[in-house]
């Protein structure tokens, strides 16, 4: 069986088509700049990378191009789209509607629709994307996979915030979470690993985008990210946690409207912010390593942020059996891995500084005699989003 994933966002589209037998990767790509000039569809089947640049102005055309580049008789991976056999969607918010993977209905779209206020930026694409392969591909099965859905197990105290109750109530205010589609597939590997299904586990999704969740025998309790993705972490340009009454401040001090502060708050803050250097943690780590103290202080608070998280994770789950670091950074940094980690000895944490060293691979990172496990699993949300459709469209 063959499955297509299909992740849209506001001016891009990623893909990757996999065979289900082995869950091999066939072929993959990226449309960029969906109705801007210079629009490009970077095709990568196999080792090999092909670019078609032409004007694609809209989602529908990009999924047109990707639909023809898999099939193209020089670079194509299928000889027609009917070896296509299920197609994924990721959709950022489910709300309340979806705690799990659907098959698209009618009635789906309508929902997805109802929840585009909570998610104005990336729904939209979302939708499009979906209605896009309905038209191109009719009677081909499409599933909808959303970032919110695996959250949808906290308990009341962990979702609701502490404003009137009516808020909830008329407009669904809540915690919601992101990432959940990552988190779920590191907890599943991390269950695994440990060979423990009822482990207490704390997975930290840490890329430009961060998040951490509080998991228990394989159900979040809680997460960090809340009503939108700018609650929790310090982010590579979001604030994350902040006092409410600062907004109302700088509006006031700087004269910007809500639009700006917004702005400020989603796409000039986090270690961006701090730093003045860069989102690039890369980039800032460069930076601190020759001197630059702004970009100390923004690697500082970013690790003593999770760390904070961490330790209020392993309170509200009465302790821990392993934290698991995975996304780009998590992946791929030993050095923010050992700070996090350096403060958190009362779990009786102990790291490997060999294994520690290794980057991107899936390992336990702490000693055999460290109390608290300590893992790196490479995210595949991609993969995920395959294997829930595949499952959805067998039922």
């Amino acid at each position: 069986m063959k499955a297509l994933v299909i992740n849209c966002g506001s001016s891009s589209l990623k893909y990757q088509l996999f065979d289900m037998t082995d869950e091999s990767v066939l072929a993959k790509g990226l449309v960029e700049r969906i109705g801007l000039p210079g629009s490009i569809l970077t095709h990568r089947p196999g080792d090999a990378k092909i670019e078609i640049k032409e004007e694609i102005e809209n989602h529908s055309k990009a999924i047109s191009l990707v639909l023809a580049a898999l099939t193209d008789k020089n670079h194509g991976v299928v000889k027609s789209l009917n070896e296509i056999n299920c197609v994924g969607h990721r959709v950022v918010h489910g709300g309340e509607a979806f705690s799990g993977s659907v098959a698209i209905t009618p009635a789906v779209m309508e929902a997805l629709k109802v929840n585009i206020e909570l998610a104005p930026l990336h729904n939209p694409p979302n939708i499009l994307g979906i209605e896009a392969c309905t038209q191109l591909m009719p009677g081909v099965p499409q599933v909808g996979v959303f970032d919110t859905a695996f959250h949808q197990t906290m308990p009341a105290e962990a979702y609701i915030y502490a404003l009137p109750y009516e808020y909830y109530e008329k407009y669904k205010v809540r915690r919601y979470g992101f990432h959940g589609t990552s988190h779920r597939f590191v907890t599943q590997r991390a269950l695994a690993m440990l060979g423990k299904p009822d482990a207490k586990i704390v997975t930290c999704h840490l890329g430009n985008g961060a998040s951490l969740a509080a998991v228990k025998a394989g159900k979040c309790i809680d997460t960090s990210m809340g009503l939108t993705p700018l609650e929790g972490l310090v982010m590579g340009t979001r604030s994350g946690d902040i006092d409410p009454a600062i907004i109302e401040f700088i509006m006031n001090k700087e004269n910007l409207t809500i639009g700006q502060m917004s702005n400020v708050l989603n796409k000039k803050s986090g270690v961006l912010g701090i730093s003045g250097v860069s989102s690039d943690f890369r980039d800032i780590e460069g930076a601190a390593e020759e001197g630059n103290k702004r970009a100390q202080l923004a690697l500082d608070r970013f690790a003593y942020v999770v760390k904070k998280y961490i330790g209020s994770y392993v309170a509200a789950m009465d302790g821990v059996d392993a934290i698991v670091f995975t996304a780009g950074l998590g992946e791929n940094s030993a050095s923010m891995r050992e700070k996090i980690c350096s403060g958190l000895t009362f779990l009786g944490i102990e790291l490997d500084p060999a294994k520690n060293s290794i980057r991107g691979q899936e390992i336990q990172i702490s000693t055999p005699d460290s109390k608290t496990k300590v893992l790196v699993i490479p995210t595949n949300e991609e993969l995920m989003i395959a294997r829930d459709t595949v499952e959805i469209t067998k039922k």
